[in-house]
């Protein structure tokens, strides 16, 4: 056993499929009750990183712990502490949800089933739907199903793989509710989500990009690193001006939201000088900006490396 304090410490993890290097010399860190966003595009390695933090996947090299556990040679142990909650609802349609939270009981050998699965439905607020079938459930209340059949070994640590993709935003709210209460009770979360709202409710986020872990901290800290200074247009025909300000060096992206066009860079001089002839002001960098710069960048990083 490991005497971190962390849930989750690796460094250096890498792994190939074939010639393809899916994860790349990836280290993290995720404190005891603290929730970590995992962003980042399609096709980054999160889910390849997150199965070889809970055991399913050996990194071709790199090391560290998961529970105190080494994720090379322990992980048959990780597995037994760690609840892990995959893209794709996996449970059986024909079944209620009793007894599909039952049945996950008896695979798992816990003792007094009853009671454990009684306790999973009230904590998840699940028992007034016990016994409706698993195939009539909207997406929030399958979700919920599957976070109260992550709960039944009490884990010490929750892996969810984007579980509110989907999930309309009432029940994305109520999820979120739920893994805080779980936080503050001791429990720790890895999750990637491709939702700002969730990556802002987060403690610290991490974000990789085609193998690469580009940044990590909290929200504040990732927005402070990119140095990105941004403005706000508002106007007629920002599709235009979009069009014509993009091909200005000074401009590192320009995104449109809704009626209102935001301009980010990183020398602010220059960028107000561009902007003398329109509307706009500046206005905090948000999260969501960052993202988007960062997924640019990613992009043109990966299609460089891919031409050497």
């Amino acid at each position: 056993m490991s005497t971190t304090d962390a849930a989750i410490e690796v460094r250096g993890l890498n792994k190939y499929f074939g010639d393809k290097h899916v994860v790349k010399d990836l280290s993290l860190s995720v404190g005891r009750g603290e929730i970590l966003g995992f962003l980042g595009p399609n096709g980054s390695g999160k889910t390849t990183a997150i199965r070889m933090l809970c055991g399913l996947l050996t990194p071709d090299s790199g090391e560290g712990h998961c529970l105190g556990y080494d994720i090379r040679t322990q992980s048959d142990a990780i597995k037994r502490d760690v609840g892990y909650m995959t893209q794709k609802f996996s449970y059986w349609e024909d079944l209620s949800i009793r007894e599909n939270l039952d049945f996950v009981a008896r695979v798992y050998e816990l003792a007094n089933r009853k009671h454990v699965v009684d306790e999973a439905l009230e904590t998840l607020g699940l028992t007034s739907r016990a016994s409706q079938l698993a195939r009539s459930l909207s997406g929030g209340w399958k979700q919920r199903l599957a976070l109260a059949a992550c709960m039944l070994r009490h884990p010490k640590l929750l892996l969810l793989d984007e579980p509110t993709a989907g999930v309309d935003p009432n029940a994305r709210r109520d999820f979120w509710e739920e893994l805080h209460e779980l936080a503050a009770k001791g429990v720790s979360v890895l999750i990637s989500t491709h939702y700002m709202d969730e990556a802002e409710r987060c403690h610290k986020l991490a974000y990789i990009a085609y193998g690469n872990l580009l940044a990590q901290g909290s929200a504040h800290s990732i927005i402070e690193s990119q140095n990105l200074s941004t403005y706000e247009i508002t106007g007629k025909s920002l599709m235009e001006v979009s069009k014509s300000l993009e091909k200005h060096d000074a401009i590192e992206q320009t995104v449109i939201f809704g009626s209102t066009l935001h301009i980010s860079g990183k020398d602010p001089h220059s960028i107000e000088s561009l902007l003398q002839t329109y509307p706009h002001k500046p206005i905090p960098t948000s999260l969501e900006d960052v993202f988007i710069y960062l997924m640019r960048q990613s992009r043109d990083n990966y299609g460089n490396s891919h031409e050497l």
